[in-house]
């Protein structure tokens, strides 16, 4: 891969993950117009490691909640001390974590060939834009961050799943659950990444191990490294915008944004600038 494109996926990777405008479907189209085969397992994995400079990012924007969160949960288990709400909301991650794991384990294939197809795409862009659209209008946002059950986890966990197709969103995914659920806007933002952090890490970790020597001798390891690092610094800067955003506005903006995206892929498709 040139090192321009992987600058430009990097880029595109770090605003978007954590955006509720799905990030595989923008990297996806610009694999397409860069003239890589998104079905190619070398480009798959690449499209995986990348994503994990964004979460790597958001690691350390949140690192000191996951310092609370993970040194009581490690005290529960250790010492007997279950009945602090940080030991509670770290097993509540945990519990809520295990579907898209589990899940996009037993339909890796599936998801790596047969939905990365840009039907699947702008069909989960639109279908998933209605989703959101109805949860943000009837949402009470009555609901914070102290008020989080392992329930509403799993719940919101469960949703996540829908994110392995693609154009869902995974933020989009868990954002329209947990607004649904009662929470306000900045709770379920933060609840996203939280559940985004163990899914996408692991997903880039378990990547990297299977497919390394596909890497190597396809996109390179060098140019995946150089868009990852690129995907860190964004995503970092992405992160500290969002929270402010939601803490205004509704997420309108961004579903009018993935309508027009969806729009525009039809477009594309439709003079023959990308292939379906």
């Amino acid at each position: 891969m040139h090192w321009l494109h992987a600058a430009f996926i990097g880029i595109v990777e770090g605003i978007t993950e954590f955006l509720p405008v799905s990030s595989t479907a923008h990297i996806t189209v610009l694999e397409q117009l860069f003239n890589y085969k998104i079905d190619d397992p070398s480009v798959t994995a690449f499209t995986a490691v990348v994503q994990m400079g964004a979460i790597l990012a958001a690691i350390l924007y949140f690192r000191k909640d996951i310092v609370r969160i993970g040194s009581a949960w490690f005290k529960g288990i250790t010492s007997g001390k279950k009945r602090s709400r940080d030991y509670k909301f770290g097993w509540a991650i945990i519990i809520g974590s295990l579907p898209i794991v589990i899940v996009g384990l037993l339909l890796k294939d599936v998801v790596e060939q047969v939905t990365r197809n840009m039907w699947w795409l702008i069909g989960g862009m639109l279908v998933f834009s209605l989703v959101m659209w109805v949860a943000d209008r009837i949402a009470t946002g009555r609901r914070g961050e102290h008020s989080v059950t392992t329930k509403d986890m799993l719940i919101i966990g469960a949703v996540q799943v829908l994110s392995l197709v693609p154009g869902v969103s995974r933020s989009g995914a868990t954002t329209a659950s947990g607004l649904l659920q009662g929470f306000d806007r900045v709770t379920v933002t933060k609840l996203s990444f939280f559940l985004g952090i163990p899914a996408l890490f692991g997903a880039g970790l378990l990547e990297t191990a299977s497919h390394y020597k596909d890497i190597a001798h396809g996109v390179g390891w060098g140019s995946t490294i150089f868009a990852t690092i690129v995907s860190f610094i964004v995503g970092y800067l992405a992160i500290d915008w969002l929270l402010k955003f939601v803490a205004r506005h509704s997420f309108s903006l961004f579903i009018w944004y993935r309508i027009v995206f969806a729009i525009g892929l039809v477009l594309l498709l439709a003079i023959g600038a990308i292939k379906a």
